[in-house]
């Protein structure tokens, strides 16, 4: 597994301050070219990200893509931002993550009139599945005073081109609606970022707010209005998806022993079985008669599970009094064990699911804490048990 950041790369400035609001601590990182970057980690936990601008179309967006993978080798390349909808279907404010990017202005011109030649890319199958999960789980979103329903994501094609497309009845916007008919959203630099990372070996993630329907209202008040909140949704969900995606990946890249020891210290205990004798043990907590090493005791099912989250809570009020843990990482890991109690009351797959993906936010929100992150360690094993 890459050692690099989460790259993400806007073509906007708007779009770029969507994602900037979202990190702790942005220090300009500068190229040998002149290209600026800033790399900072996404708020409450420890995944790095690096922001970068790439300016309009796929060209420039391809260049800038591959000096950044290049630079920084990331675990990922996610493109963030707004785009056009092509059809009513997809909501203003809604989420896109491509399944696949459409450079769709690859053609020959004919005497019957021009034939779609396009150059096609398939987003990488794990991000796709935990961008779904994601979804499934739908607590992403930032709150939106004043509007009721939040905002989907949908997976799907993305159109990437060369030129504005602001029309529904112009002959290309005919041609693109004929020959890309399952394109849910409309772009001009999708391709080129996904070009670089097809080329350099780094999967990309192409995901797009929806702040217009491509069909001439572009420039409006409604507009002006939009734009914002789709790019602030597209944010809000790619640097989720980064923190879950480097939390899975750093998971992964334990060694197996080492994740069937963190699974499985629980059931290890020690008995005293000399005759008449005394035995001193360092141990991390004791039920009973038995003594568990390092770890806390094995919740067999949900209401065990919520016990030792509760006891958790104290752990952290512990952390925080002895300053390991400053007030706003407290706040923050208050909340996601707040969620993470929440789920686990549910008694159902799906909210067992939940309280996993939690726990590993929880756990990178704790990372500086060894202590902290060796007790939710067999936490997270027991609710992905029970999903």
């Amino acid at each position: 597994m890459s050692n690099g950041p989460v790259v993400v790369l806007t073509a906007l400035n708007l779009e770029y301050q969507a994602v900037r609001q979202k990190l702790a601590g942005p220090q300009v990182h500068r190229h040998e070219r002149g290209t600026r970057f800033e790399v900072g980690t996404v708020q409450g936990t420890s995944c790095r990200v690096a922001l970068g601008l790439t300016s309009k179309g796929n060209h420039s967006a391809a260049v800038i893509a591959e000096r950044a993978i290049q630079e920084f080798s990331p675990v990922a390349v996610l493109f963030v931002g707004v785009a056009g909808a092509l059809w009513d279907t997809t909501r203003l404010g809604d989420v896109v993550m491509a399944s696949h990017v459409y450079a769709y202005h690859g053609g020959t011109s004919e005497d019957d009139g021009l034939k779609a030649r396009p150059r096609v890319w398939e987003a990488p199958h794990g991000i796709s599945q935990l961008a779904s999960h994601l979804a499934r789980l739908n607590d992403w979103a930032d709150p939106a005073p004043g509007h009721e329903d939040a905002p989907q994501v949908r997976f799907g094609a993305v159109a990437a081109g060369e030129v504005v497309q602001n029309s529904r009845i112009s002959a290309e916007a005919k041609w693109i609606r004929q020959h890309y008919n399952d394109a849910l959203a409309i772009e001009m630099e999708a391709a080129g970022v996904a070009q670089a990372g097809h080329l350099n070996g780094a999967p990309v993630a192409i995901i797009r707010g929806i702040s217009d329907r491509a069909d001439g209202t572009k420039n409006s008040a409604e507009d002006r209005n939009w734009q914002p909140r789709a790019a602030a949704n597209a944010a809000a969900f790619a640097t989720r998806l980064a923190v879950e995606l480097v939390g899975e990946l750093e998971e992964d890249a334990m060694p197996r022993d080492d994740r069937l020891r963190a699974a499985d210290r629980l059931d290890r205990h020690v008995g005293n079985t000399a005759h008449n004798s005394t035995v001193g043990i360092m141990a991390g907590s004791v039920t009973g008669s038995s003594v568990h090493m390092n770890a806390v005791p094995k919740a067999s099912g949900p209401t065990d599970l919520v016990a030792e989250l509760s006891n958790f809570r104290e752990q952290l009020g512990r952390h925080r009094v002895e300053g390991a843990l400053d007030e706003d990482t407290y706040r923050e890991a208050l909340a996601d064990l707040d969620s993470a109690l929440r789920s686990a009351g549910g008694n159902t797959p799906e909210s067992s699911k939940r309280t996993a993906m939690t726990l590993k936010r929880l756990r990178g929100l704790v990372a500086e804490c060894p202590a902290l992150v060796a007790r939710l360690a067999p936490l997270v094993a027991t609710a992905g048990d029970l999903s």
